[in-house]
C-alpha cells in the first residue's frame, strides 16, 4: 500500500479548510521511522494553525501527538523495531503530519507507549505533557517544596502539569470552575480557586505561575501574586515576555516562556509516572479522523476537561 487518507489544511481559516485526501504514504529515512498512526491528539496550537498559519505554509496536514505502531525503521536506527508500540511528538514545532494514517519523523520523536495506556490516551499526553515538564522544569526550575499556581488547571496542559508539580513535590493551587474541583483533587492539587467567584490573587504568594489562560488582567494579577525571584511562565501569548518583563522588573520577579520541543528522555520519564500511578491523563472526547472539525469546534469553545483525540 503506498497511498494512505490525511487530513490536508488548504488554506487558512475556519474548519471548512479541512479536506480528508488520500496521498501518499511516507517512508523511513536515514534516522527516522514510520508510525502507522492509531490515535492523534487534537490541541489548541492545531487550531490556532488553522487560523493564522504562523510559521507554516500550506497546503499542510496538521497535527502532532501520535500513539502507534512502528512500520518501518531505516537501518541503521536501533532504538525501535517494526511493531513496537510507541508515542511522542512527531516534529514540532515543524510540521508533524499527525491527522493522516502514517507518519514519519526522527526514532528520538518517540518513546516506548505505557503498557497500561491505550492509543487514545497516550495521544492525548505528547504536546501537552511535554509544554507542562519543559515550562516547570527548565524555564522555572521548579524545586519540591516550592508553590505553584497552575491557571486552567483542567484542561489538556493543565491537569498534567498538576500531576507533574506534585511529582516535583510542589505544593499546588489551580484555578478551575468548581464543578472540575473534585478531579483536581484527586489529581493532586493541594487548594483550589473557582475563577468565577474568587479572586486567585488573594491566595498566598506563590514561586512559580503557570499561565494557561492568558490576557491582561490574568498577566497582571499573577505577577502581583509571585514571591520576590518567583518566576511568571507565559504559555498562551509569548509575544508578550518582553512587555511582560517591563513590568515583573520592579517587582522582583522573572518572565519566561516554553517553545515545546520533542524529547524522548522526558517521554520516557512521563511513562515511568504513568506505569507508577503518578500521572494520569484525561480524555475529553474522542472523534473519527474524519470529523477533526467537529474536534477542532469543541476545542475552540475552551470548556473541556482534558484532551480531545482523533481515532485514526
Amino acid at each position: 500500500m503506498t497511498k494512505m487518507r490525511a487530513i490536508l489544511l488548504n488554506d487558512l481559516g475556519g474548519t471548512e479548510a479541512l479536506e480528508q485526501v488520500e496521498t501518499d504514504k511516507p517512508t523511513a529515512a536515514p534516522g527516522k521511522i514510520v508510525v502507522k498512526v492509531h490515535a492523534a491528539g487534537v490541541n489548541p496550537v492545531d487550531w490556532k494553525v488553522r487560523q493564522h498559519g504562523y510559521w507554516f505554509s500550506t497546503p499542510l496536514v496538521l497535527g502532532w501527538d501520535v500513539s502507534g505502531v512502528v512500520t518501518e525503521v531505516f537501518p541503521g536506527e536501533n532504538r525501535f523495531r517494526v511493531g513496537d508500540e510507541v508515542f511522542g511528538l512527531p516534529g514540532f514545532p515543524d510540521v508533524g503530519g499527525a491527522y493522516a494514517e502514517y507518519v514519519t519523523a526522527p526514532a528520538r520523536h518517540f518513546a516506548r507507549k505505557p503498557a497500561s495506556l491505550d492509543h487514545v490516551e497516550a495521544a492525548a499526553l505528547p504536546l501537552a505533557v511535554l509544554t507542562a515538564w519543559q515550562a516547570l522544569t527548565e524555564a522555572a526550575n521548579l524545586q519540591a517544596g516550592q508553590r505553584v499556581l497552575v491557571h486552567a488547571a483542567a484542561g489538556g496542559v493543565g491537569h498534567l502539569a498538576v500531576q507533574l508539580a506534585k511529582s516535583l513535590g510542589a505544593y499546588v493551587i489551580g484555578t478551575a470552575s468548581a464543578g472540575k474541583h473534585d478531579l483536581l483533587r484527586e489529581l493532586g492539587a493541594d487548594e483550589l480557586v473557582d475563577y468565577r467567584t474568587e479572586d486567585f490573587s488573594a491566595i498566598e504568594p506563590v514561586d512559580v505561575v503557570l499561565d494557561l489562560i492568558g490576557g491582561e488582567d490574568y498577566e497582571e494579577r499573577s505577577l502581583r501574586v509571585l514571591k520576590r525571584g518567583g518566576t511568571y511562565l507565559a504559555v498562551v501569548n509569548p509575544t508578550i515576555v518582553d512587555e511582560l518583563r517591563v513590568k515583573a522588573e520592579p517587582l522582583g520577579v522573572r518572565v519566561e516562556t516554553v517553545m515545546v520541543t520533542a524529547d524522548h528522555t522526558a517521554l520516557e520519564h512521563v511513562a515511568r509516572l504513568v506505569e507508577d500511578g503518578e500521572l494520569r491523563v484525561v480524555v475529553a472526547e474522542t472523534f473519527p479522523l474524519e470529523e477533526v472539525g467537529k474536534a477542532h469546534e469543541l476545542g475552540e469553545a475552551g470548556r473541556t476537561t482534558g484532551k480531545i483525540v482523533l481515532t485514526v
